[in-house]
C-alpha cells in the first residue's frame, strides 16, 4: 500500500522555499548591478554632453553619434586587453566600467533611431552609409585598440 499526504524533513534538515532562493541570489547580484547602475550613469552622461557639444540637425549626418560609439569600442579594447591580459582587478572593474560606463557611453539605441530617422527624412542613402560605417568603425576600432594594446604591453615587458 503506498503512503499518500506530504512527506515529512527529517529534523534539522533546512527547506529551501523559492522566495529564499531568489532572494539570495538577489542579494549576491545587488553589488554586481549597483556597480553596472553607477558606471551607467556616468556613461551615459558622457555621451549627453558629447551629443551637446557637437550637436546634429535634422536630416544631418549623426557624426557625433558614430565619433562616440567608435571610440567607446576603441576604449573597450584597450580595456580588455588591460584587465584580461595585464591586469588583476577588482571583480566588480569590470561590470562597472565595461559594462556600466561604456555600455552607457555608447550608444546602439540611438544608432538605430538615427537610421530610422535619416531614412524617414528621405535620406536613405545617408541611412545605409551610416549603417555601414558604424559597423566598421566599431569593429575596426576594437580591433586596432586591442592589437596596439597588446603590442604596447609586450613592448614593455621587454
Amino acid at each position: 500500500m503506498e503512503r499518500s499526504g506530504p512527506v515529512a524533513e527529517p529534523v534539522g534538515a533546512a527547506v529551501d522555499f523559492p522566495e529564499a532562493r531568489r532572494r539570495r541570489v538577489a542579494s549576491g547580484q545587488l553589488p554586481v548591478l549597483s556597480a553596472i547602475a553607477l558606471g551607467g550613469v556616468i556613461g551615459a552622461t558622457a555621451r549627453y554632453g558629447a551629443s551637446l557639444l557637437w550637436p546634429v540637425g535634422p536630416g544631418a549626418f549623426p557624426w557625433s553619434t558614430l565619433l562616440v560609439n567608435a571610440s567607446g569600442c576603441a576604449v573597450i579594447g584597450v580595456f580588455m586587453v588591460l584587465i584580461t591580459e595585464a591586469w588583476a582587478v577588482h571583480g566588480l572593474v569590470r561590470p562597472f566600467f565595461g559594462t556600466g560606463v561604456l555600455g552607457g557611453f555608447t550608444t546602439f539605441s540611438t544608432y538605430a533611431v538615427d537610421i530610422q530617422r535619416l531614412v524617414d527624412g528621405g535620406h536613405a542613402a545617408a541611412g545605409l552609409g551610416y549603417l555601414a560605417a558604424t559597423l566598421a568603425s566599431a569593429m575596426l576600432s576594437v580591433w586596432a585598440a586591442a592589437t596596439a594594446t597588446r603590442w604596447a604591453i609586450g613592448r614593455r615587458r621587454r
